[in-house]
C-alpha cells in the first residue's frame, strides 16, 4: 500500500539523511492534520444537540466469541488498547530501526537529544508534583511525560526553509527517546493487578520471537502471528495489552540482511525478465522481500494505518470534552488541569533547553545543520505538545470521570500554549540567537590571495 502524500505544503525534506526517516517525518506531518481534524470533530460533536451520539458510540460493546472463551470491550477499549498496539508497535519498529542503522548509533549524534529528553522527561514531572503537593492526583504525574511527534513535526513542516533540517531530526530523536521513557513509565507504574499465568505465556512468545531472530526469518507473517496471541497474553496478564505492540516493534529483526540475499535479487529479476512465469514472479518476489530488513517492511505496511487511521481514531474516541455548564470553569480552576498545562509547556521548555545545552558545553555531543539556540529553545516549547500518549496515560492514571476531563482538558491547554508559543519563539528567535555548535557549521577558511598583479588578484577572487 502507497503512504499516502501529506501535500506539498507538508513535505518534509532532509537533504542527507536516511530517506526512511524523511518518509517518517512527512508521514507525520501530514498525520497532525489528520488527527488535529478529528479532536475538532470530537470536541464540536461533543458539545453539540447530538453529544448523547458521541457517548452512546464510543460505549457501545463489540467482542469476540470463540467456544468457552470471549473477549467483549466497548468500542473507547477497542480502540485504546486494541488499535493502539499498532501506534506503539510502529514506535517501537521506528526506535529499532533507528539503534540499528539510524542515528541512536551514534553516540555524538544521539547525546543532545537523549540528554534534552531526558530533561523532557524529569522536569515536567518534577514540576507536576510540585503544584500538586498534598493532593489526591499526584499519581498523574506521567501524563505530563511525552511529546507528540505529529503535531511536533506537523508545525515545523509549516515552517519550510526557515526551521533547520537538523532541528527536525534533533526532535525527531528526541520523541523517540522520550517515548521510551514514557512506554517504560507505563509498563512499571500504571499496571494494576497482573495474572500470573498469562504473563508467563507472553514471555514464552517474546522468547519465540528471539528464537525466530536467531534462526533469521525474515518473513512478517510469522511475527505478526505471534504478535496477535502476544497481544490476547498480555492483554490477559492485566498488563496493558498495548505494550504488546512495543515487544514486537523492538523484536522484530531491524538488522540489515546478508549479503548474498541482495545480490540474489538481480538474479532472479533477470530470470524473470528472461521467462516471465508465475513461479519466476513469486522467487523474484520473495527474493526482493528477503533483502529488506523485516522492520522496514513492517513499518511500511503499519506507518499509513497508524499515522491515518489509528490516531486520528483515538483522538475522536478520546477528546470529546464536554466543555458546557461550569466544567470548563472548574478545570482552568483545577490544580490538576494548571499542572498539567505548566508542567508540559514550562517543563519541556526549561528541561530540553536547559539538558541539551548542557550537553553541549560539556562536550558530550553536538548540535550540527546550523541550529541557533533560538531554534533549540522554541522545539523545546513545541515539545510540550503532549497528545496522544499523555491522553492515553490519563486514561490509566484516572478513574474519576471529574479527574479524568481535568487532565484531559490540561492536555488540551498545554498542548495549545506550546504550539502558538513555539511557533512565535521559532519565528522571533530563530535566527537572532548564536549557533549550538559552531565548530562543526562553520566552512573552513579560504587560503589567502596570492600577491601579484591586480588581474591575478581579482582571478584569484573571482
Amino acid at each position: 500500500m502507497a503512504i499516502p502524500s501529506p501535500g506539498p505544503d507538508l513535505r518534509v525534506r532532509l537533504p542527507g539523511v536516511n530517506p526512511a526517516v524523511r518518509r517518517f517525518l512527512s508521514t507525520e506531518a501530514g498525520s497532525a492534520v489528520v488527527l488535529l481534524a478529528a479532536t475538532v470533530v470530537a470536541l464540536i460533536w461533543a458539545n453539540s444537540p447530538w453529544a448523547a451520539s458521541y457517548t452512546a458510540l464510543w460505549e457501545a460493546t463489540a467482542g469476540l466469541t470463540i467456544g468457552p472463551w470471549s473477549l467483549e470491550m466497548d468500542l473507547q477499549h477497542w480502540v485504546n488498547d486494541a488499535a493502539m498496539a499498532v501506534f506503539f508497535a510502529v514506535v517501537g519498529l521506528e526506535i529499532a530501526r533507528e539503534a540499528t542503522s539510524g542515528d541512536l548509533r551514534d553516540r555524538r549524534t544521539v547525546a543532545v537529544p537523549a540528554l534534552g529528553a531526558v530533561g523532557g522527561l524529569l522536569v515536567p514531572v518534577l514540576i507536576f508534583l510540585l503544584l500538586t503537593t498534598g493532593t489526591d492526583v499526584q499519581h498523574g504525574w506521567g501524563v505530563v511525560m511525552s511529546t507528540d511527534t505529529a503535531f511536533l513535526v506537523g508545525i515545523l513542516a509549516l515552517f519550510g526553509p526557515q526551521c533547520p533540517d537538523r532541528l527536525r531530526l534533533f526532535l525527531l530523536t528526541l520523541a523517540i527517546v522520550d517515548d521510551i521513557g514514557a512506554i517504560t513509565a507505563m509498563a512499571v507504574f500504571y499496571t494494576d493487578d497482573v495474572a500470573l499465568v498469562p504473563l508467563a505465556l507472553a514471555g514464552l512468545l517474546v522468547v519465540a520471537m528471539l528464537v525466530m531472530r536467531w534462526l533469521r526469518v525474515w518473513q512478517v507473517a510469522p511475527y505478526a502471528v505471534v504478535g496477535l496471541l502476544l497481544w490476547f497474553a498480555v492483554h490477559a496478564s492485566g498488563v496493558h495489552a498495548t505494550l504488546a505492540g512495543v515487544l514486537v516493534g523492538l523484536l522484530v529483526p531491524a538488522t540489515v540482511p546478508r549479503r548474498e540475499h541482495v545480490e540474489a535479487v538481480p538474479r532472479y529479476a533477470t530470470k524473470l525478465v528472461a521467462d516471465a512465469t508465475a513461479e519466476r514472479e513469486h522467487l523474484a518476489e520473495l527474493a526482493a522481500r528477503a533483502a529488506v530488513p523485516t522492520a522496514d517492511r513492517l513499518q511500511r505496511m503499519l506507518h499509513p494505518w497508524s499515522a491515518f487511521v489509528v490516531v486520528p481514531l483515538f483522538g475522536l474516541a478520546n477528546t470529546g470534552i464536554s466543555l458546557g455548564g461550569d466544567v470548563l470553569g472548574d478545570a482552568l480552576h483545577s490544580r490538576l488541569t494548571i499542572a498539567v498545562a505548566v508542567a508540559l509547556v514550562l517543563g519541556n521548555a526549561i528541561g530540553i533547553t536547559g539538558f541539551s545545552t548542557l550537553a553541549i558545553r560539556l562536550g558530550l555531543g553536538r548540535l550540527p545543520g546550523r541550529v541557533r539556540y533560538g531554534h533549540l529553545m522554541g522545539g523545546a516549547v513545541l515539545a510540550g505538545i503532549g497528545f496522544t500518549i499523555s491522553l492515553f496515560i490519563a486514561q490509566l492514571a484516572f478513574d474519576d470521570p471529574q479527574q479524568l476531563a481535568d487532565a484531559k482538558i490540561g492536555v488540551l491547554l498545554g498542548s495549545l500554549v506550546a504550539a502558538v508559543l513555539g511557533s512565535v519563539l521559532l519565528r522571533w528567535l530563530g535566527e537572532r540567537l548564536p549557533l549550538c555548535s559552531p565548530e562543526s557549521d562553520e566552512p573552513p577558511p579560504l587560503p589567502p590571495l596570492p600577491w601579484g598583479a591586480p588581474g591575478e588578484v581579482s582571478e584569484a577572487r573571482a
